[in-house]
Parts: C-alpha cells; structure tokens; sequence
C-alpha cells in the first residue's frame, strides 16, 4: 500500500551515503505535498526574533505529527518553515493542521506563515519528481530528505501565491505537544558557526560530486563539524525560553497566564534534571542530554546541501572557495555566526527517537538563503527536468 511506503524503503546510517543520488525513491503518485515558510523571516532575524522564527518552523513538523498521531512521515526543517509528504489519506488531516499552524503563528507570534499543498502527480506533471532517501542519525532517530527538483519548484509556485491552503476552520488549533524550546545557544568551539545551502543549477552532472566533497570535507573537520555536543548543551536563558514555550502551550486552549506558570515550572524542572543528572521513571536526564546532541539534525538534503557547521574560519574560507569554483553549475550561500541554536520536537522524554533541529542563532538558513539570492539573483534553482 503507498500509506506504508515511507517505513518500507531503506535507512542509510552513513550521511554521505544518505546524500547519493541514486539512494533517493520517487513518492507515489497518491501522496501529497506540503510547504510553508514564515513571510518576512529577514526582517524578524534583524528584530532578533530568529528562535521564533524556528519556533514557528519546528512547530509546523510538530502540529502534522500529532495529527497522524505521530506515524511517520517524511519531513525536512528549513529553518523558517519545514517541507513534508504524507499520503493520500492522511492528506486531509495534515493540510487541516497546516492551515491551524498558520492562523496560530499569525496570532501568537505575530509571524505570517504561507501554507500550500499539492499532489505528487502534479509535480510530476510539471516534469520535476519528488523522492525521497531515510537517514538514520542514531538507530533510534531516522530524518528524511528529499531530491528529484519537486520541492524547489513548489517553493517557487506556492511563492506566487499557488496552491495556498484555505484560513483554517474557526476555532481549529494545532496541537503543538512536544515543541520545546529550552535548550540554550551553543557558541561555536572551533570559531564559527557557518549555515551552508547549497543547490543545484540545472541537470548538470558535476552537482552529485559537489556534494559529495563538500561532505567529505564536513566530516573530515574537527568532531565532523557538529555545532551540537555534549558539552556544549546548556540550558536557555529562562526569559526567553518561558515565554516561547508558553505561547506553544496556549495552543492547547489554556490562558496565557496558566501557560506561563506551566512553561516556567517546566523549565526549572527541566534545568534541575539536567545540572544534577537525575533519573525518575523512565527518563534519565544524562542519557537524555547524550540523545539530544547525537539526534540533531544539522545537515540535510532538500533538492540541494543544508548544514550548520561548527567549523574555524580557515575551514569556512577553504568551503567557500570550493564553492566559489563551482559557481558555473551550483548556487550557494553562507552566513557566519557565533552559536547555534536548538528548536525540538519530543513526543517522549522516555524514548530516545526525539528530534531537534539545529539552526544558527543569528539567522542561520535565512541569511544563507539571502546570501544565496544576492550572489545569484533569484536562490536555488530546480531542475528543469525532473532527475
């Protein structure tokens, strides 16, 4: 049945494997397609509102989830928004979630999020393809990542307005349970956070074995260029991180003022298991930290390369250079900053398949992409074939 084609096709282990072209499987034709992206992210990174911004990304993967009732489901985090495919018979139920996730960021976050779905078939019948590839970042977290030209070319149409979900039914919220935000930032160990996309132009050939350096050139750097570790997992600052997670929880329906209280107790708990590595239940706070630099998921592969990099200036310049050389064929862009941050999803704090998208504190995957569009003048480009 295509309902249960994502869980049927392989996980690669190894990234580089993971990113290989020929790895990747075409999603059925029944299947369909969302996209969103929080309008006017720029102009929130320059407010200092990016951890919102991400907020608002995660929490669109977050709302669909537990509308499947968490069944997986191939998804990608973009950093202002997140892309993801369901099939034909959860399609009502996810677009339904979308469409609340907008009215819910407009309302709490004041942040405008465009929502827009389309079926896989009409993709394919604007000759771009949507496949998809199951990396296992540990045996107990597995991301998705797509290629084939579908998703960029979406981006673009659903950018001019097309294939725009309709204002959710009065009343509807997401059910954003498991969206967390109390992690700190992590300030970069080698000297710089770098957020990289990178992204085909054209068909050209040469692109796979772009990809495939600059992989390698990422996992020969020091700890493979991770910005989340261990010891660099700290709690956030409480104002912040209370606030943020008590807008998540009125989505639930409680006041603000009951939210607050929630989020705040929340967050001492949270900072008190974690200093003093406690167990309780199930959960064992040490176990539990270990989990969450091991599942970050700071590299990626959406029709092109995404990653955030804890790397020195001198691996910073040698990347852009490579990259600079390849300019014929590949459009990218980069954006350098001093900490990563964390944005998670957590379903269970008892098991060990949460997820938690990394993002550069100071505009990450935005700035790289506004970079990106003022060396090119228009981003990444889709195929024009479907690959």
């Amino acid at each position: 049945m295509s309902s249960n084609f994502y869980e049927s096709i392989p996980i690669f282990d190894e990234f580089a494997e993971a990113v290989r072209r020929e790895n990747y499987c075409p999603l059925p034709d029944d299947w369909v397609v969302g996209f969103s992206d929080v309008v006017g992210s720029t102009q929130a990174v320059a407010q200092g509102r990016y951890k919102a911004v991400n907020v608002v990304g995660a929490g669109v993967i977050a709302a669909v989830a537990n509308a499947l009732d968490r069944r997986p489901f191939p998804f990608v985090f973009g950093g202002d928004g997140a892309s993801f495919a369901v099939s034909g018979s959860d399609a009502p139920a996810a677009s339904a979630a979308l469409a609340a996730m907008a009215d819910f960021s407009h309302d709490e976050f004041q942040l405008d999020l465009r929502v827009a779905t389309i079926p896989v078939r009409e993709i394919r019948a604007a000759g771009r393809d949507v496949k998809v590839v199951r990396y296992g970042a540990t045996p107990h977290c597995v991301y998705a990542m797509f290629d084939g030209g579908g998703l960029s070319w979406f981006e673009a149409e659903a950018k001019r307005g097309r294939y725009a979900l309709p204002p959710a039914a009065p009343g509807a919220k997401p059910d954003l349970s498991g969206l967390s935000c109390r992690w700190g930032v992590a300030p970069a160990k080698q000297g710089v956070i770098l957020s990289l996309i990178v992204a085909p132009r054209g068909d050209d050939p040469r692109f796979g074995g772009l990809v495939d350096e600059i992989v390698r050139m990422a996992l020969a750097a020091p700890s493979s260029g991770r910005p989340i570790t261990l010891a660099s997992l700290g709690v956030a600052n409480p104002g912040k991180a209370i606030a943020l997670e008590a807008a998540v929880t009125t989505a639930s329906g409680v006041s603000h003022a009951r939210a607050r209280v929630s989020a705040a107790a929340n967050y001492l708990l949270g900072v008190l298991f974690h200093v003093l590595k406690l167990k309780a239940g199930g959960f064992d706070a040490a176990l539990y930290a270990s989990d969450v630099a091991a599942n970050a998921d700071f590299r990626k592969f959406d029709d092109g390369l995404r990653m955030t990099l804890d790397c020195s200036p001198v691996f910073a310049d040698a990347l852009e250079a490579r990259l600079a050389a390849a300019e014929d064929y590949a459009n990218w862009g980069a954006f350098r900053q001093e900490a990563a941050q964390l944005t998670c999803f957590v379903p269970s704090i008892t098991e060990r398949g949460h997820v938690h998208f990394v993002d550069g504190a100071g505009g990450g995957y935005t700035m790289a992409a506004k970079a990106m569009k003022a060396r090119f003048g228009g981003g990444a480009a889709a195929p024009a074939t479907a690959a």
